[in-house]
Formats: structure tokens, sequence, C-alpha cells
């Protein structure tokens, strides 16, 4: 069940003096990763394909995920009015595909697949509460708090399903973390690059990984902040099974501040010679 319906969020106060055309990229590639949740919910459906209790869960979980989806498309098209939402989100659900007709998960067991699915949300929370803070339009800032609490939430979902596998499976702490950087190391695959180059360039201009990623990262690891990493690492640390308070999650949260800036301005670079713009008609230009 929906905590919240796309049709509550204050439209009408949506101000396009405040809107900041270096964010509108990121949400329009937001908006279609998140609109394609109900894909990753037919995978895990199919690798708890005997555990209805968490069907229900991850069916769920879903709605909540296409409705992220919407409503940071809702909003992009209303900041960007010459953007195509349905036509950027077609490209993308054709060039990135999943395997879903399995009957395990890709992690080796499904202990691994709720880490990885508690990595996920970890940085979906955090990225949507930075977000939140560093925008001014007031309508981005009450969709990113809605999505943030939902992601959060999610994690709690994830975790204590967890917790029940793992008393069957006992992994260990090593492994789990194994699981959970992997995971953490992954997102700079496909799924990103693509999305940020379908919901940023025309229609049949060359896709570059390289450059699409290091484009979407330049900007959104810009929005992060010391507080936001001390929150994650945190959920991180919880999650694989170490104290997530303490003298080594405030270390790790520091130290993975500092290698986030270093990878900011390495793909800064990476994107200026390698990343072509296209311009975004906001509204606030436009009006």
């Amino acid at each position: 069940m929906k905590h919240w319906h796309i049709d509550q969020v204050s439209w009408h106060k949506f101000d396009p003096s405040k809107v900041d055309p270096e964010i509108v990229p990121l949400v329009k590639a937001a908006a279609m990763v998140e609109r394609n949740g109900d894909i990753y919910a037919e995978y895990l459906c199919n690798v708890f394909h005997d555990d209805p209790d968490f069907q229900g869960a991850a069916r769920n979980w879903a709605v909540e995920e296409v409705q992220h989806g919407e409503a940071l498309g809702r909003w992009a098209t209303l900041a960007d009015p010459a953007w195509d939402f349905r036509a950027a989100f077609e490209r993308f659900r054709k060039g990135f595909r999943i395997e879903t007709k399995v009957d395990r998960s890709v992690r080796g067991s499904r202990t691994g697949e709720l880490i990885a699915r508690c990595m996920v949300e970890t940085g979906t929370s955090s990225y949507y509460t930075a977000l939140g803070e560093g925008s001014e339009e007031p309508v981005l800032v009450e969709i990113c708090r809605l999505i943030a609490a939902d992601e959060y939430r999610h994690f709690k979902l994830f975790y204590d399903h967890m917790r029940r596998y793992l008393v069957r499976e006992k992994l260990s702490v090593i492994e789990r973390l194994r699981i959970g950087l992997g995971r953490i190391g992954e997102t700079e695959d496909d799924e990103l690059a693509l999305a940020f180059h379908c919901a940023n360039r025309p229609e049949g201009a060359p896709y570059d990984r390289r450059a699409a990623i290091a484009a979407y990262m330049a900007k959104a690891m810009g929005y992060y902040r010391q507080h936001h990493l001390d929150r994650g690492v945190g959920m991180i640390f919880k999650a694989v099974g170490l104290p997530p308070r303490g003298r080594l999650s405030d270390l790790s949260a520091r130290a993975a501040y500092r290698f986030l800036k270093f990878k900011q301005r390495r793909n800064a670079a990476i994107a200026a010679k390698e990343w072509q713009p296209a311009p975004v008609t906001v509204a606030a230009q436009a009006a």
C-alpha cells in the first residue's frame, strides 16, 4: 500500500524561477531508473518463488518505485516542457534489460540478494536526501523528501527479510561485506549510464557509457555532504553485520566522502572532454 499518492504532491507550488538547470538532467535519469522498478519485482518474485510473503512485499515495493518514477518524470516535464518522458523511457527500456526468468539470485543466495537490495535502498535514500537538500524548487524538495522516506522504509523491509534468511543461510560478515561492496561498485554499470544518456541525449545519438556515467557522477556527487555519507555508511554497516555507529563507522564515512569527492573531480574531467551536453529548455528560461 502506498504511503502517499502522486496527486497529493503540491504541484501547484511549482516555481520555475527556482529550477536549477544542473539538477534537471539528474531528475530525468532518476525518473527512468525508478520507473523501471516493476521489472526488478518480476525478477525478485522469481528468485523468491516459494515465499509468498516476500513476493507480496516485492510487488508493493514495485508499486512505490514506479510512482517515484512517475513523480520525478512529471516534475522534469514541468521543469523542461520540451522533454518527452515517455519517449525517453521507452528508449531506456529497450536498451536496458535484466534476465527475469530465473529461479535463483545472481548474488548466490537469497540472503545475498537481500543485502544487495539493502545497498540499493541505502544509496537511493541518501541520494534523494542530498538532492532535496540541494534544491530550492519547493515541489522537487517535497518529492525528494517523500521518496527518501520511502527508500528508508524499503531498506528496513529488505533488511528484515534478510535477517530471516540469514538464520538459514548463515553468511559470514566477510561474505556479506563482499556482496555489499560488490553491489555498491555496480553503481557505474549500464543502468545509470544508459538512463542518463536516454534522458539527456536525442534519439539516434551514439551511446558512450564512459562519458555518460562520468557526466552523471560528476553532477550527482556534487550534492553529497559528509552527513549523507555518515548516515549511508551506518546503514551499510548494519546490513552487513557491523556496528552502525562507532569509530570504524565514523572513519569509514569520512574516507568514503573523501573518495567520493576524488571520484567527482575525476569524472568531471572525463565529462568535460567526452560528454556533449544537450540543451535544457528550463521553464524559468522560457518564461
